[in-house]
């Protein structure tokens, strides 16, 4: 069986903002799909502990006032996330994140300001890792499609329904049908085996971030791009 016929665990969170070092999760999903096996999901609402800026609820729509009435404590919800993700790799089920970099970088930041193991710990360090990023991927097949890549704009390219942009479940399943259509559509991705396809994802992601600074160089632009792929190393 090839890895898109089996079980993905696809995950996205909503945030406080873009800053993967002090921004905080808002919203979470882990939605487990695929495999001939019934979806098991779970969603958080999160008190970030912080305000929610205005410009980050325009996006999600959660308010501070709603998050710190219904949202769960934010070292609970962390601890949650993360070993819920840690538990679905220990089976070898792939983390599906779509720019995972963003996603895996804020939850493992939240976990070490709450004092608790990340993720990366609690699987063994980076070779325990299993990781499949949908925006990572279409850029490999695709290097010179026009346009942008954001998640709405490749769900609508490649006929996957998107009816709720911005809201964690919505986005999670999203890259998981988008990462399936992928693998299917391209049979030297789709032939993979998920250790090698992680390992190699880190070389894509390494050279597609080479390309991009070299092209910001080019224009005078004074934006330094990030290379590493999927958790950011933490500059204690």
């Amino acid at each position: 069986m090839n890895w898109y016929e089996g079980r993905l665990a696809a995950y996205d969170i909503e945030t406080t903002g873009t800053d993967t070092e002090n921004d905080r999760i808002v919203t979470a999903a882990v939605c487990v799909v695929g495999g001939g096996e019934p979806t098991e999901s779970r969603t958080w609402l999160v008190d970030p502990g912080v305000e929610i800026p205005q410009e980050a609820t325009s996006v999600h729509g959660i308010t501070t006032e709603k998050a710190r009435s219904e949202g769960q404590d934010a070292a609970v919800a962390v601890a949650e996330i993360t070993r819920f993700l840690a538990s679905k790799v220990a089976e070898d089920i792939p983390i599906v994140a779509f720019n995972a970099r963003f996603d895996l970088t804020i939850l493992d930041r939240e976990a070490r300001r709450h004092g608790m193991e990340p993720l990366l710990e609690l699987v063994g360090g980076s070779d325990g890792l299993l990781v499949i990023d949908p925006y990572v991927l279409e850029k490999k097949i695709n290097k010179f499609r026009k346009g942008g890549r954001t998640l709405s704009i490749l769900c609508e390219d490649y006929g996957i329904p998107l009816t709720d942009a911005h809201a964690a479940g919505a986005d999670a399943l999203a890259a998981a049908r988008l990462a399936w259509k992928l693998g299917k559509i391209d049979a030297d991705l789709g032939a993979y085996d998920l250790p090698m396809l992680h390992e190699d994802q880190i070389a894509w992601a390494d050279e597609q971030g080479r390309d991009l600074q070299q092209y910001f160089d080019s224009k005078g632009r004074s934006e330094t791009v990030q290379r590493v792929w999927p958790v950011v190393p933490y500059a204690a």
